[in-house]
């Protein structure tokens, strides 16, 4: 379903939907009332004037004819004056004029202070008179400077003419002309007209109420829908204790103008992100009851044999002998540095986990880090006939990292690797550099680790099916300190490994130019 808005304006850009929307329907339901209101209007005028002109079209004409003072070409101005007189009273809805040839204004039957014109034009006179039929013709209104009325209008010839003589013989003493729906009329049509647009008014008023109300339901349905159906899925989602696997989310539009779609996609990343935190924490549930289970297992071993001999010298006093005594002590010390080795390795993890180490960050020579480390595990290697080597010889790589992690993670990748190498093995420790980078790597020739244990060797308590039997002490947390604290250096601990063969553990580190 996708919401966009039909219209767009210049100034849309600071706009919400909702009021590009509201203002579009707003501004195109004014303009088309106020387009369909002038049209009918102008309609109706036209076909009202025209109606009335051709109805009073040969008005003039008839007065002309009937009357003596007009009928003789000659008027009497204040008796023409009193006829006009005669004339509105029995026709208020006329206003009458006597026009001279040239369009001057000789006699009328208003009030002179009403006469705004002196003379008008004749151009609508001649061609009413002419073509009576195309209608409706405007001519000048006296009372004003500039309005037009409708009108019938009448030649006025002297006594000698003939009914041969055109308009334009010198017997033409002007012209009758009379206003239709002069300003007594005008002035009672308003009235009429007012209330009748008035009433015209409250239909259009309540007309466009229904239809406003009818959008309104539209836009509110048209909201209202997508966010309806937000508020089902939070629903469902709740039911199914926040478990978006068991249900199919609307897929919204990444619309940044669009607040509904960007509520529905902030709604949906939500989901995923709490999805993602739940299946984390349920994974990090398991993972610690298996470390838990494991640990206990480690714990109680060395516990259980320390025991067994404090036990052993308790019960058996003065009755074993030096040389037993001496034996039984041995391995309660061995059993005890185990436990302590392992509780401080539970300690270094969980200080790792909880994001509360320190980094400190320096430039050192990595060649020199290393010889002394090799120096620290060459008696170690010796001990089981392993070759333990560094190349190349001379190193003078600058790194910028922290010396105190770096040698944490080289010294347990080394005890691994001697651990997991027999005798008359090789260990090999090497730097090369890659572009701005170098690469630490430690390389053994021990029994290597098969293709369905790699994805795991750096999880906490997690030993290859095919690691060594040895006796030497440790607890299976050194790869995954190790992995830690890589991180914790920007790098990624990497294995390539081959089983039967050896394994290869390296990282990369920044370099520092001299």
């Amino acid at each position: 379903m996708s919401l966009t808005s039909p219209f767009t304006f210049p100034f849309s850009n600071g706009l919400s939907l909702y009021q590009r929307l509201a203002i579009s329907v707003v501004a195109a339901f004014i303009v088309i009332s106020y387009l369909l209101f002038w049209w009918s209007n102008s309609l109706a005028d036209h076909a009202k004037y025209k109606a009335e002109q051709q109805l009073h079209i040969a008005l003039a004409t008839h007065l002309a004819g009937d009357n003596p003072l007009l009928q003789d070409g000659v008027y009497d101005k204040a008796a023409l004056e009193n006829l006009f007189h005669t004339l509105m009273l029995l026709g208020p809805a006329f206003e009458f004029y006597f026009i001279d040839p040239a369009g001057k204004i000789l006699t009328y039957s208003a009030d002179a202070k009403k006469i705004k014109r002196q003379s008008i034009d004749l151009a609508p006179l001649v061609e009413l008179i002419a073509n009576p039929e195309v209608l409706p013709i405007y001519g000048d209104d006296p009372r004003h400077l500039s309005d037009k009325k409708i009108f019938s209008a009448a030649p006025i010839y002297s006594k000698t003419s003939t009914s041969n003589l055109s308009i334009s013989d010198k017997n033409l003493q002007g012209y009758l002309y009379v206003i239709i729906g002069g300003e007594i009329y005008d002035s009672i049509f308003s009235r009429v007209q007012a209330d009748q647009q008035l009433k015209q008014s409250g239909v259009f008023l309540a007309a466009a109420l229904v239809l406003l109300l009818l959008l309104l339901l539209a836009i509110f349905n048209f909201f209202t829908t997508p966010i309806r159906q937000l508020a089902k899925e939070m629903e469902i989602l709740k039911k199914n204790n926040f478990n978006p696997k068991k249900m199919r989310l609307t897929s919204w539009n990444n619309n940044q103008s669009n607040e509904v779609h960007l509520l529905g996609n902030t709604f949906n990343e939500m989901v995923g992100q709490i999805n993602s935190q739940l299946c984390q924490l349920t994974e990090n549930e398991r993972l610690r009851k298996e470390l838990l289970t494991h640990l206990s297992h480690d714990l109680r071993t060395p516990l259980a044999a320390m025991q067994g001999y404090i036990e052993t010298i308790a019960i058996k006093g003065d009755a074993i002998t030096p040389r037993e005594r001496d034996q039984y002590i041995t391995t309660v010390l061995r059993n005890s540095s185990q436990l302590k080795l392992l509780i401080d390795q539970i300690f270094e993890l969980a200080h790792l986990e909880d994001g509360q180490v320190s980094v400190n960050l320096e430039t050192f020579p990595i060649g020199e880090l290393i010889f002394d480390i090799v120096a620290k595990f060459a008696l170690k290697a010796s001990e089981k006939h392993i070759r333990l080597s560094f190349n190349p010889q001379q190193c003078s790589y600058l790194v910028y990292s922290d010396i105190a992690k770096l040698e944490r993670i080289l010294t347990n990748l080394i005890e691994n690797a001697i651990r997991h190498t027999p005798e008359h093995g090789a260990i090999s420790l090497s730097v090369e550099q890659e572009n701005d980078k170098v690469k630490v790597a430690v390389i053994d020739t021990g029994t290597g680790i098969s293709d369905k244990d790699l994805a795991y060797i750096f999880d906490a308590r997690y030993r290859a099916s095919n690691a060594s039997g040895d006796k030497s002490r440790h607890v299976g947390l050194g790869l995954a300190i190790s992995k830690r604290l890589s991180l914790l250096l920007n790098s990624e601990l990497k294995v390539a490994s081959e089983l039967g063969k050896g394994s290869q553990f390296s990282f990369i580190l920044p370099t520092v130019s001299v």
